[in-house]
């Protein structure tokens, strides 16, 4: 029972993580787009006149695309046209299950991993599931029995078995590296000797928390920097983001595979674009940038020196929280009356916002953070890692906004030439030099 309600808050979390970024992520798009584009963005819906900068635009989205007409097209495979959507999305909420966001949490003595199934072979698992994204797209571009509709899906077939290669290729440099990781000293006990398993994404990350000559992070990236290269693009190419967003090239097929949906339809092929951003982030910040690990500080020295750490993160919270609060209420004091409406009031708002959570940590240095107890400390170090790792998922989701507004579209053409005249050969190229100087070794 315990088990089951264990894995149930871990598949929970993991749910509201999806979820609650692809909402942020669909306001950073529109407002990244438009700083990059110098321009304003969208900044029209409104609750009560207030309306945020545009965040109220994602609650709009989700009301509008929920009452529109469902228009389908007369010749539709039916079953094939109405599973679509939904298998894209149960994909992309499906991979996150091997990926940990943080190594364990003591609750009642006993140690739960922060994996909601931590496989011995998770990596695969990762391949092989993300792949099966690609016949809901598929499925759509043929069931919708339209010829734009068609191309797009045979676009995304040929451009998810050019890129799913150097994919994997990529990952077993990787696995190379790390498949003979002795496992971390505070780790070993809890982790058992299934441990050992190279494919095991539990082990991929922990060997990340080691140090290189005693001062350089062991990170994925540090040790193969090709590698990353080359699994980034494939990432990019395996999302159907720009550069590589050819299975819906507006300026060649109309809109693509999803041309034929609309209402919540279509609103589930949009939401699950976004949670497919989350996945790669989440891959690429777990391969090569450590996933939760905090560079230089390992789980030991984060409880071992958890009262000065907590302390010193919230004073670090209420300076910085103060300075926002200045900001914002010295904009509301030189912008007073500016708009002659609600958005007046925003400014002020978002200074009452920063100073209650300046007061906060304020109320946290009132009980004594410092001399926090051994099971404040193990929870603090959890706490720090889960931290880590959505830091660096934002940090991550946000480059994939930052270069579909910076580059432009490939040509069909150029992205095959991409995937089977450069990245290939270098993806075998990495693997062999990765294996020689292992051996070596």
């Amino acid at each position: 029972m315990m088990l089951f309600l264990d894995t149930l808050s871990k598949i929970g979390f993991m749910f509201v993580l999806i979820m609650g970024m692809v909402v942020v992520l669909i306001w950073m798009e529109r407002k990244g787009a438009a700083f990059i584009q110098d321009r304003t963005g969208p900044n029209r819906a409104s609750i009560a006149g207030i309306r945020l900068a545009g965040l109220v635009h994602p609650v709009a989205d989700v009301f509008k695309l929920l009452f529109k007409e469902d228009i389908q097209p007369a010749n539709r495979h039916r079953a094939l046209y109405n599973i679509a959507p939904w298998l894209v999305m149960a994909v992309a909420l499906s991979t996150y299950a091997v990926i940990p966001f943080g190594d364990y949490i003591s609750i009642a003595g006993r140690k739960v991993s922060l994996v909601a199934a931590d496989l011995n072979v998770g990596l695969l698992y990762i391949l092989a599931v993300a792949s099966l994204g690609t016949y809901g797209v598929i499925m759509a571009g043929w069931a919708s029995n339209n010829k734009f509709t068609f191309l797009g899906g045979v676009r995304a077939t040929a451009q998810m078995i050019s890129y799913e290669i150097n994919m994997g290729l990529a990952l077993i440099g990787l696995v190379l590296v790390f498949s003979s990781q002795a496992t971390p000293e505070h780790l070993r006990e809890f982790l058992g000797a299934d441990f050992l398993s190279g494919l095991r994404l539990t082990h991929l990350v922990a060997g990340q928390g080691d140090l290189l000559w005693g001062f350089l992070p062991k990170w994925g990236v540090v040790v193969q920097p090709l590698g990353f290269l080359l699994f980034i693009t494939a990432v990019f190419a395996e999302t159907n983001r720009n550069p590589f967003d050819l299975p819906e090239g507006e300026s060649e097929i109309v809109a693509g595979y999803h041309l034929e949906y609309s209402s919540m339809k279509f609103a589930l092929f949009f939401m699950a674009e976004y949670a497919h951003m989350v996945i790669g982030a989440a891959l690429v910040a777990t391969f090569y940038f450590g996933g939760y690990q905090v560079p230089w500080l390992p789980r030991p020295v984060l409880e071992a020196h958890a009262g000065s750490l907590l302390t010193i993160k919230l004073i670090g919270v209420v300076i910085i929280s103060m300075i926002f609060s200045l900001l914002f209420f010295r904009r509301a004091q030189r912008e007073k009356g500016k708009f002659g409406d609600a958005r007046d009031r925003e400014p002020g708002l978002g200074g009452a916002l920063w100073l209650i959570v300046a007061l906060g940590a304020l109320g946290g240095l009132v009980l004594k953070p410092w001399g926090i107890g051994a099971d404040g400390a193990s929870l603090f170090a959890s706490l720090i890692q889960v931290g880590a790792f959505v830091v660096k998922l934002v940090f991550f989701a946000w480059l994939f906004i930052w270069v579909r507004w910076t580059l432009p579209r490939f040509r069909y053409d150029q992205l095959m030439a991409l995937g089977w005249k450069v990245m290939l050969p270098l993806g075998l190229a990495n693997l062999v030099v990765t294996a020689v100087v292992l051996a070596m070794v």
